[in-house]
């Protein structure tokens, strides 16, 4: 297990959305224990105009949400120039083959698997970022010292 610095995030804003309050305080509560400035929506609209304000570092975002979903929004975020480079990260309950290709195929960068576990959950963030465009020569360092 690699040894992550608390401020391993400083610096970072990063998106999260989910419909899920569990979930969504979960990620918050990690994220800023690591450093980053982690700001919440539970709706993908809201989660759209935040990115393309905000321009975060990261989106972190659940799959099914009701009316605008994760799935849409990454579709939305990856047709605009602004936010087409931000990398994003689905949270899912339900990973089958089918919808990991499909998160490939829309834009997501990879994906974690809820119920999210506190203990390893920086740690399973970080180890999907190592080959990120512009995020993963920052983690790769944790990764190197074990």
């Amino acid at each position: 297990m690699p040894d992550i610095p608390l401020d391993a995030l400083h610096h970072w804003d990063v998106l999260v959305v989910d419909d899920d309050e569990d979930s969504l305080y979960i990620v918050q509560y990690v994220l800023n224990l690591y450093g980053a400035r982690a700001h919440t929506t539970t709706d993908g609209i809201e989660a759209l105009k935040i990115a393309r304000y905000l321009r975060p570092r990261l989106i972190i975002s659940d799959l099914s949400m009701p009316q605008f979903d994760g799935w849409l929004l990454a579709k939305k975020l990856k047709e605009d120039p602004m936010t087409a480079h931000i990398p994003i990260i689905a949270l899912t309950a339900f990973a089958r083959i089918y919808d990991r290709e499909r998160l490939f195929q829309v834009g997501f960068h990879n994906y974690l698997n809820k119920p999210l576990i506190i203990g390893t959950f920086m740690q399973d963030l970080l180890s999907l970022l190592v080959n990120a465009p512009g995020i993963g020569e920052e983690i790769a360092p944790y990764f190197s010292r074990q």
